[in-house]
């Protein structure tokens, strides 16, 4: 890390650490800002945008189908940024159908427990505030039982890391968070600040939070992830999100470098407004995308309930597809407490009408498919990445 990269000491100082090595410590938050009018109305418009995502989550007949699905595409895409490669079909098709991944089976548990650390850390609001302990909680969920696990899940860390290129040290990265025995410091600092009310709008507050928890990157392993989880459960627990219906990784996975650009040119130049206006560009993109894309999927639901009319029992499943767009025999059997028979016969009408299709092409263990409902779910992804090649 060169020490003369870092020019702006309102963001932090770099210091020669024990082993003589430099490394950064970010200055306590929040900086000094000026709310020009672009900032401004970047602001506005964010604020607008998160506020309809939210008044849609109040009025959906139930939230949780929407939920369940978005949760897990948030956890696909937070993983892949960190080069998980698994997909959300192959997600979704494990949950139904154990053991039927294409992928790296480590790749998908370490998905799944991305799922499982944001679903343990938005009722734990309820009695734990977000602050250090829950930090932790999250991270020994994250890496249980996955590749990583060595980065000792739920402690902070008490050795050096660093950021760079594969193979970079130490000396060679491009940068070097706070050094252990500077850890509690600047972690204290920021759960003060993350405990602030009042002095900040709560976009601005979220967008500090995260970079700098990437600034001081506590954890050996994993902070990418937590710090993206930390922006979710900070909107739910300020109440600017009814439900967790805002994951910001879809965003910044499209513009993955001036992610990484963004959060840099904090530490080395101060440009707390470019990484903001950055940050709020994000809300507001993927707020207005949410509430197109719950609008298909309520469209979806009411053609499909509306054709199975006279078949109340089976209507039951559209639902369950929401959450899942994967569908079994047992499954099915398990949702309408069913017979297998009657299961069959369930499953076999959603085929008739087009609603699900045979995926496995085998007369046994056989999987269906709500292809309209995967489409959506991955749509917004797909139109992102066939822009992203446009500009290559």
């Amino acid at each position: 890390m060169n020490p003369t990269d870092f020019r702006a000491p309102e963001a932090g100082r770099v210091i020669r650490a024990r082993g003589g090595y430099h490394a950064f410590i970010p200055a306590p938050l929040p900086p000094k800002l000026t709310y020009d009018d672009d900032l401004v109305l970047a602001l506005s418009q964010a604020d607008a945008a998160l506020s309809e995502l939210s008044g849609l989550g109040r009025h959906l007949p139930n939230p949780h189908l929407l939920i369940a699905p978005y949760v897990r595409r948030e956890a696909v895409l937070s993983s892949r940024i960190e080069g998980t490669t698994t997909s959300l079909g192959e997600l979704l098709r494990e949950e139904v159908a154990a053991g039927s991944a294409r992928r790296d089976p480590d790749d998908v548990r370490e998905v799944r427990n991305y799922v499982r650390a944001l679903e343990h850390g938005i009722p734990r609001l309820r009695s734990l505030p977000l602050s250090l302990r829950l930090v932790r909680e999250l991270h020994e969920r994250l890496m249980r039982g996955v590749r990583g696990e060595y980065a000792t899940p739920g402690e902070f860390r008490r050795s050096q890391n660093w950021i760079g290129v594969p193979r970079s040290t130490v000396e060679t990265a491009v940068y070097v968070p706070p050094p252990p025995e500077h850890l509690m410091e600047v972690l204290g600092a920021w759960e003060r600040f993350l405990q602030d009310r009042g002095r900040t709008p709560d976009l601005v507050q979220c967008a500090l939070m995260h970079e700098q928890f990437e600034a001081i990157h506590p954890f050996l392993d994993g902070n990418g992830r937590v710090g993206r989880l930390l922006i979710s459960l900070f909107l739910i627990e300020r109440g600017r999100l009814s439900q967790p219906l805002l994951y910001l990784s879809a965003y910044f996975e499209e513009h993955r470098r001036e992610y990484y650009d963004g959060l840099q040119r904090v530490r080395t130049d101060g440009d707390w407004t470019g990484w903001i206006r950055f940050f709020l560009a994000g809300v507001e993109q993927i707020s207005r995308e949410a509430v197109a894309q719950a609008g298909r999927l309520m469209d979806l639901r009411e053609r499909w309930r509306a054709r199975l009319a006279d078949r109340p029992k089976t209507v039951q499943l559209v639902d369950a597809l929401l959450v899942n767009p994967y569908m079994s025999v047992a499954r099915a059997q398990r949702l309408l407490e069913v017979s297998n028979p009657t299961a069959r016969q369930a499953v076999a009408r959603l085929e008739k009408l087009g609603l699900l299709t045979e995926v496995t092409g085998r007369d046994w263990r056989r999987l269906y498919l709500a292809k309209p409902i995967l489409r959506v779910l991955e749509n917004a992804r797909m139109k992102r990445d066939t822009r992203a090649k446009a500009k290559d």
